[in-house]
């Protein structure tokens, strides 16, 4: 399986999806780019009332239903009020760390479609000016947006048409390395996005269709736990692609494919799962499995929700989650390829 050979397809996929601002709740951008994908290579896409977007591919048995699911939402933000100085308080869509915004661009997104860049600081922003600059916890009450306009009133701000309930995204930084790095703020999720992608292009490229009727799904509120709440009822296995994590008692790495077993809210359906690592193992895929805390997915999300499916998870590790994260081609290709042979496993 000679995925590295789609690598330049793996990137600019990622790159494009990754470049289109889409924080929780925020559809109108990332919808027509994730139809314009589904489009180039001969499918189309619908949605349900959740703005879930699918892609159904006929299987060689069409009596089985299964879902693929990669998040399309990001983390981002949401403006709660305009100060009197014009400045922009916010809070978070998603487990924002305050620490990893602090001098970032940051856009605006108003319900008439305008756009408006700022900067996102924290009231303490100056070690020449404050005893605390670089002590003061980094949270909702300490951080605001400084628009890139002269305005020094909330009337100001108002008058661009902006408002309490406007979506602000914060720059992504994609960067890739000669070395096969990328790093980027929304790898999580992203290159899972970008790995379904390349999935089917693979299977379209060759001339292979999946064992069961499949459902590719990209939820929209991942990020804040309900994105998986709803899924249509003939799915019988929801395999959520997100990522996994590096760190401390964890056994993941930059290069390879982290297989879930469990996760903040639940294990993951043991035959299921164990099905995953005997595919990892039978086609030689560089796997780890691996347990996580303060972690969840839109598989069990739609356990927690009723749905009758078994639920299992993977994908790349990433360093840095939630920040500007950092992983390795390596790993994404080697979600590609456990994707592949799940899809077409019995």
């Amino acid at each position: 399986m000679k995925i590295e050979n789609y690598r330049d397809y793996i990137l600019n996929t990622m790159k494009d999806f990754i470049e289109v601002p889409s924080p929780v709740s925020y559809y109108e951008e990332i919808l027509p780019l994730l139809e314009k994908y589904a489009i180039n290579l001969g499918y189309d896409v619908t949605y349900d009332r959740k703005r879930t977007g699918y892609i159904t591919l006929e299987g060689e048995d069409n009596s089985k239903t299964i879902c693929v699911g990669a998040h399309l939402d990001t983390l981002g933000l949401i403006i709660k009020t305009i100060n009197s100085d014009g400045s922009i308080s916010v809070t978070q869509l998603g487990g924002i760390n305050y620490s990893s915004i602090e001098g970032e661009t940051v856009t605006v997104h108003t319900r008439e479609g305008k756009k408006y860049t700022g900067l996102m600081t924290c009231i303490s922003h100056s070690v020449h000016v404050f005893d605390d600059a670089r002590t003061l916890q980094r949270d909702e009450n300490s951080m605001v947006i400084m628009l890139d306009k002269n305005v020094t009133s909330e009337d100001e701000v108002i008058a661009l048409g902006i408002e309490a309930g406007d979506i602000v995204s914060i720059n992504p930084r994609f960067e890739y390395t000669e070395d096969g790095y990328i790093k980027s703020r929304f790898i999580d999720d992203k290159a899972a996005v970008a790995s379904v992608f390349t999935a089917l292009k693979y299977m379209k490229d060759n001339g292979i269709k999946p064992k069961y009727r499949t459902l590719l799904a990209f939820p929209f509120y991942e990020e804040i736990g309900h994105g998986g709440a709803y899924i249509p009822s003939e799915v019988e296995e929801y395999v959520a692609i997100d990522i996994g994590l590096i760190g401390p008692e964890l056994n993941g790495s930059e290069y390879q494919v982290s297989i879930c077993a469990k996760d903040n809210y639940s294990p993951y359906d043991r035959g299921l799962t164990t099905k995953l690592i005997q595919l990892a193992k039978e086609n030689e895929v560089d796997y780890v499995v691996d347990v996580f805390y303060r972690y969840g997915t839109d598989a069990n999300a739609a356990v927690r929700a009723g749905n009758n499916v078994y639920a299992a998870a993977f994908g790349m590790a990433v360093h840095s989650s939630h920040g500007v994260e950092r992983t390795n081609i390596k790993a994404i290709e080697e979600t590609i390829k456990l994707l592949i042979v799940y899809l077409t496993s019995k």
